[in-house]
């Protein structure tokens, strides 16, 4: 099978755009701080979760590598992801398209990111992804999705080339 190195990009907002949103921690007073404290603001992640059953869940991934060669997508539910071990981790995606267009990514639109530790990325609806990826032998992450999104919601296919993230040293 052909390789393809991956460069990793900055995780900023403006690069991650086309992709999804990436929440970051926002510090508020506690329980007690006056409501206005914990009010919704422009920057909170846009969900969506309609149209199914929300699942919250905990996924303990083993070592898979800094690789792969499949590549999927969710075409009714943003779907959010984050390490709860305080890791960095990365992933790669390709933009959305047309939920009914049945057409691959391209390999050019793939980019990878590098995740810092303590940020959740929220994927717009159909954004193609692979990952998350760690260096370390395993991870905890936290997956917010429908309870039946990897039953009938998975729309992946296979890349014909094995795609390898570039880790600059």
């Amino acid at each position: 099978m052909s390789q393809r190195q991956l460069e990793i990009r900055e995780l900023t907002p403006e690069a991650f755009a086309p992709f999804g949103e990436i929440v970051r921690p926002v510090r508020t007073g506690g329980q007690a701080a006056p409501a206005g404290d914990h009010a919704m603001s422009e920057d909170d992640a846009k969900l969506v979760l309609d149209g199914g059953v929300p699942r919250l869940w905990i996924m303990q991934l083993p070592h898979v590598g800094l690789k792969f060669s499949h590549i999927a997508r969710h075409r009714r539910v943003t779907q959010c992801l984050g390490s709860l071990q305080g890791q960095e981790w990365f992933i790669s995606v390709a933009p959305p398209c047309d939920p009914d267009d049945r057409a691959r990514p391209r390999l050019d639109d793939i980019v990878a990111f590098r995740i810092p530790p303590n940020v959740i990325i929220k994927l717009h609806v159909g954004t193609w992804h692979a990952g998350p990826h760690v260096a370390d032998p395993g991870a905890l992450f936290v997956n917010l999705e429908h309870a039946d999104t990897n039953e009938i919601d998975n729309q992946g296919v296979d890349l014909g080339v094995e795609c390898r993230y570039r880790i600059p040293q």
